[in-house]
């Protein structure tokens, strides 16, 4: 009987607790949710979205059954762009009051926006028939007609081939209804038939968003940005289909191919930064293996072949392969200045000019230097080269080394040594080219005058360089030979070439001209020390 009494006793103090303990929490609820419903419209109205949907989220957990809740946070969806997230709560506070206008005319806007007809004209013929006089829902019924018409137009367009009118009814369409997919995935596909991929993109990547697991848009943009040459975004696309669905038969094939031919395409450059231009040729050709079928990555490859075969020297191939991919890509001002260069290395200067000026007209902003300065450089070493070309003059390409330029130097001085010759004539010719062939060594030998010449600049000659204005020393190299009996007539066994006019004694020893403080000298010597002198 004790125990009885005191179970009971517990009994009673438990339910005083609890009812004590709901009663705190009731109140202490609703003040919190009229607390949060404040928070929620001040952030609201500072443009503080985030912080404001997290105060209605709070507030309709507090209090599931306010249709105003669930309305006023709808509203912030709206505002931060989340239209698919504001139709469940509007549609949950005309669930809790049928009544309430304003938000069937706010969800009836958003499915219009989405492209839903048939659901929008109900919510807009709901609002009518509580308010005839609405005009704003009127309207919208409107518009929700006028859709349906244009909709069942455009497919019609589409289907009768078109595809011009389709995307004219589209337009409107696309006007009245921002969200709905279809229709953008219907103009994209008519930009595609017409051969526009790039509009095609425009309309087809708002898709991705606009349509849950939208794999099917995720691949055609993937595709469309590897036909455009595009292969680096076309594989972040293709990643983000196999995110959504790894299994996808699809997205997995096209992802193997577009990977493949990027590894091959970042390895080639890496190469060329590198400066291992021949394994980089190699990585482009099995490039043009992997995608044979699209031009964009076989011009591509071919500019690229075309750059390296310039690095190696190896400008016969490179006017070669830079002429095919001109060919492909007439506009490509990069093919066009590495074939300038190919012909400077084969010393076809005019050429070189050609290209650089075509290059130059296809760089519409006019900020490319490389093109500015290349076409400098080719000009001034045309200009030179109708004076004297010393690469040709020896008869070597523009890359030969130290040991070629002697190797040549000693076959053409003793070709064109004065003493082969007899008559006066002969000899006069002789010596303008043993001289010409000796000036020729003399430069291409010594790193800092050949590099002058390289870039237009001839370093016997004043005229041609900047700041010059001392005496012309190459015209003090003249054709005249040099006499045993004007030899004599220096101690030092050195004479100026301007002294040598006694044309009537044949001459008797030769070498190429010495230069002292800018002034030119012949200096006689044996034929033997010609030579010896040579690999100094």
């Amino acid at each position: 009987m004790e125990s009885c009494r005191r179970t009971l006793c517990s009994l009673s103090l438990l339910c005083v607790l609890l009812d004590i303990q709901l009663d705190g929490v009731l109140g202490a609820t609703h003040v919190e949710i009229e607390h949060h419903l404040e928070m929620g419209r001040k952030l609201l109205a500072a443009g503080q979205l985030a912080e404001a949907l997290s105060h209605y989220h709070s507030a309709v957990e507090g209090d599931s059954k306010n249709y105003l809740t669930y309305y006023k946070r709808a509203a912030v969806f709206l505002a931060m762009g989340k239209s698919k997230s504001a139709l469940p709560d509007l549609t949950k506070a005309i669930l809790l009051k049928p009544d309430f206008l304003a938000a069937r005319l706010q969800r009836g806007n958003i499915l219009l926006k989405q492209g839903n007809t048939q659901e929008a004209r109900e919510d807009f013929e709901a609002v009518l028939q509580r308010s005839p006089d609405h005009e704003e829902a009127r309207d919208q019924l409107m518009k929700a007609n006028e859709l349906e018409e244009l909709q069942e137009e455009a497919h019609a367009t589409y289907h009768q081939g078109d595809y011009s009118a389709s995307i004219t009814v589209l337009e409107r369409v696309i006007e009245i209804s921002p969200w709905d997919p279809d229709s953008r995935e219907l103009r994209a596909e008519c930009y595609i038939r017409m051969g526009d991929p790039q509009k095609a993109i425009q309309d087809l990547t708002p898709t991705t968003k606009l349509r849950n697991d939208n794999r099917g848009a995720f691949l055609k943009l993937s595709m469309l940005h590897y036909s455009l040459g595009d292969h680096h975004e076309s594989l972040n696309l293709i990643r983000e289909c196999l995110r959504l669905d790894q299994d996808d038969k699809e997205c997995f094939t096209h992802y193997k191919q577009v990977k493949k031919l990027s590894k091959q395409l970042d390895s080639a450059e890496e190469l060329i930064e590198q400066f291992r231009f021949q394994e980089a040729i190699s990585k482009y050709e099995t490039a043009m293996k992997t995608e044979p079928k699209i031009p964009l990555y076989t011009n591509l490859a071919k500019e690229r072949i075309c750059f390296c075969l310039v690095k190696l020297n190896s400008a016969l191939d490179a006017i070669d392969v830079c002429s095919e991919a001109h060919q492909r890509d007439p506009r490509n001002a990069n093919v066009l200045r590495d074939r300038a260069e190919a012909y400077i290395l084969n010393q076809e200067y005019e050429k070189a000019v050609e290209d650089y000026i075509e290059a130059k007209e296809f760089d519409s902003e006019g900020e490319r230097i490389d093109l500015k300065e290349g076409l400098e450089r080719a000009q001034k070493l045309l200009k030179v080269s109708k004076k004297r070309d010393y690469y040709k003059i020896l008869g070597v390409g523009r890359s030969a080394n130290k040991q070629e330029v002697i190797k040549a130097y000693r076959k053409l001085a003793q070709q064109w040594h004065p003493d082969n010759f007899q008559s006066e004539t002969d000899k006069k010719e002789a010596e303008k080219r043993f001289i010409d062939i000796a000036s020729a060594k003399e430069v291409l030998i010594d790193p800092e005058m050949r590099q002058k010449f390289d870039a237009g600049e001839d370093p016997l000659d004043p005229e041609s360089q900047q700041g010059g204005g001392g005496e012309d020393t190459a015209g003090l190299i003249t054709s005249t030979p040099l006499t045993l009996e004007a030899a004599s007539t220096s101690s030092s066994n050195t004479t100026r070439a301007e002294d040598f006019t006694d044309t009537s004694k044949s001459p008797t020893f030769w070498e190429e001209p010495r230069r002292n403080n800018g002034e030119v000298f012949l200096r006689t010597s044996s034929f033997l020390e010609i030579f010896n002198a040579a690999d100094s």
